[in-house]
């Protein structure tokens, strides 16, 4: 006998959703205050992974040791806890916890490996001189995204946005760092694969199997699987299970191998210009602008995730761009205070509002108290910042999930069925895994990127435009206070010769400057060149967000039904701050404060 035929109402496609539905705690909605501390907390303890690994891996590389790792872990988190209250209250005022970005190691490692360095025979000084120039590098970067975004620049960007083309992007934020996820796991994979399995158990099997504790064990599974591992990984270090096993293993397994606990002070409170002047140079601040730009994109990426998993409507591009000024000025916060990394939004933490289904503010704000709290009392902070790296990674691999699958969320607004949509969507995203990919491959065979020229007609171009565009004493002023000068050959007195000589006059000759020695003079930006091409093209949501905003601008954009299956109709009453009412409720500033800054 046939079965009956299904229902009409069955056949029906999932209905399409501006607020994602199901969310415990909305962006307004705070959870009872024990609850929110707790979550806070927890929040606190995510975004402690990458605060901790950047630095363990740069300090050393820059000479210093288990204090300065200390000193600087410090800092970023004192500097993560103010970013974060300034982007609650006054950016886009969204969950969003702002941390360290892996977008910003690069240009430091191009620093750290400058030839001005070499000859420091002291690791401590030389340590001091690397971390004041990222200072310098940071706060000229800093001006790229405070400029555009408080101009009003990124909103044209923004609105231009369709779900088509964030979805790539979004998807990529998340889904582009699994490098950061299993393989760190399988370094120590007794304790990694345990905290995967645990916590997948916790989040997802036990709520069902015990409905009774259903809502503490999705909301803190984190907190839960961390402190059995963690104890579990104490256990095997007294044991002595790695007593015998090689340094590396070592060094990602057990629990008293950071340095952090015996380096840290009891109480400390980092201030700017702690480690000195900021010193400047050119090279170096123009690839930390281009990791600047990678960030901001890819921050956008982050927020429009954030908006989602806290139930808001889309972000209207107004408040994005206002969001991106301020993290300019997290940027700049990090250059005064001395960090050696820029900031960005912690997508770690983006894809824990989803597995928590809580996306308070308030949550967020006090994971914000919680970071310049233990950023203070030094010893308590390192206490949780010496977690095993492994067990940071295993959440890594479900947060980050969660980042990405935001993205492919949004493809419920698209029309799939459209060739032109799986084609944008399908290059885009191959675009965005295959190009990193050649890039990273050949910088690990070649010690370089693709885009290696022993050219120096970039320094020279840039010389000449600065000597002939601009007042000798200003020009000699500034190459003097930004200290460009290489090999003990002063770039100020070649100046001086080529200017104050006899034959030349105001405008500049070329040839004469290509003849005088300023080629040991002027410092190599021809690496920095490269440096900034590598940092942009090394990130796959850049990279596949570039590509999808590209094409789905450019073909047949003005097409109604082209529009309709990309998804622009659903946006479109978001492109303005006052077109949806909702905005006021998500996105407005505190203390009547619209009425002087306005959001359009």
């Amino acid at each position: 006998m046939a079965a009956p035929a299904p229902k009409q109402e069955e056949l029906q496609p999932h209905a399409v959703r501006d607020q994602l539905p199901s969310v415990s705690y909305c962006l307004t909605s705070p959870p009872p205050w024990p609850e929110a501390v707790l979550l806070g907390f927890q929040h606190y303890l995510v975004m402690l992974g990458t605060t901790v690994i950047i630095p363990t891996a740069l300090v050393p590389q820059m000479g210093g040791g288990n204090e300065e790792k200390a000193r600087v872990v410090q800092t970023l988190l004192f500097v993560a806890g103010i970013n974060t209250l300034i982007q609650s209250f006054l950016g886009t005022r969204l969950p969003a916890v702002m941390g360290a970005s892996y977008t910003f190691v690069a240009p430091t490692i191009s620093i750290i490996l400058a030839g001005r360095y070499s000859g420091i025979a002291d690791p401590h000084e030389k340590f001091v001189r690397i971390m004041r120039g990222t200072q310098g590098a940071l706060i000229v970067a800093s001006t790229l995204q405070i400029i555009m975004g408080f101009s009003g620049l990124w909103r044209i960007v923004v609105r231009l946005l369709s779900p088509l083309s964030a979805a790539p992007l979004v998807a990529l934020v998340g889904f582009g760092l699994y490098e950061l996820g299993f393989p760190s796991v399988a370094k120590c994979v007794e304790i990694g694969l345990p905290q995967i399995l645990l916590l997948v158990a916790l989040s997802q099997y036990i709520p069902h199997l015990v409905p009774l504790l259903s809502t503490a064990f999705e909301r803190f599974a984190v907190i839960m699987s961390i402190a059995l591992i963690w104890l579990y990984a104490f256990f095997l270090t007294v044991g002595g299970a790695y007593k015998n096993a090689a340094p590396k293993t070592q060094f990602h397994c057990r629990t008293d191998r950071s340095g952090l606990v015996g380096g840290a002070p009891w109480i400390s409170v980092p201030y700017p210009f702690q480690w000195g002047a900021p010193t400047f140079d050119a090279g170096e601040a123009f690839a930390m602008m281009a990791a600047s730009f990678v960030a901001l994109v890819e921050s956008t990426g982050a927020f429009i995730a954030i908006s989602r998993y806290a139930s808001a409507t889309p972000c209207p591009p107004s408040v994005m761009s206002r969001g991106i000024g301020w993290q300019g000025v997290g940027i700049l916060l990090g250059g005064l205070f001395g960090t050696a990394n820029g900031t960005s939004v912690s997508v770690e933490n983006a894809g824990l509002l989803g597995l928590t289904r809580v996306g308070s503010r308030r949550v967020v704000q006090i994971s914000a108290g919680f970071m310049i709290f233990f950023s203070i009392l030094g010893k308590f902070g390192a206490v949780f910042a010496s977690i095993p790296g492994p067990i940071i990674a295993a959440i890594y691999c479900l947060l980050f999930a969660y980042v990405g699958m935001a993205g492919v969320g949004f493809l419920q607004f698209c029309n799939l069925n459209s060739f032109q949509t799986k084609f944008i969507l399908g290059f885009s995203l191959f675009m965005g895994l295959s190009v990193p990919q050649y890039f990273n491959e050949y910088t690990s065979v070649a010690g370089f990127g693709p885009v290696h020229t022993h050219a120096r007609w970039t320094s020279w171009f840039w010389l000449y435009l600065l000597l002939c565009t601009v007042e000798f004493d200003i020009v000699a002023f500034a190459l003097h206070r930004f200290k460009v000068y290489r090999h003990g050959c002063d770039i100020v007195f070649w100046c001086y010769v080529l200017l104050k000589s006899p034959s030349s006059s105001f405008y500049c000759s070329f040839g004469t400057l290509k003849s005088c020695k300023l080629r040991d003079a002027f410092p190599c930006a021809h690496v920095q060149f490269n440096d900034m091409i590598n940092v942009v093209f090394s990130s796959k949501a850049f990279v596949a967000g570039a590509v999808a905003y590209f094409l789905d601008n450019t073909l047949h954009r003005r097409d109604g039904t082209v529009r309709k299956d990309r998804g622009h109709h659903f946006w479109d009453r978001f492109r303005s701050f006052k077109t949806d009412p909702r905005s006021e409720e998500f996105y407005s500033l505190p203390f009547n404060l619209n009425k002087f800054f306005p959001s359009f």
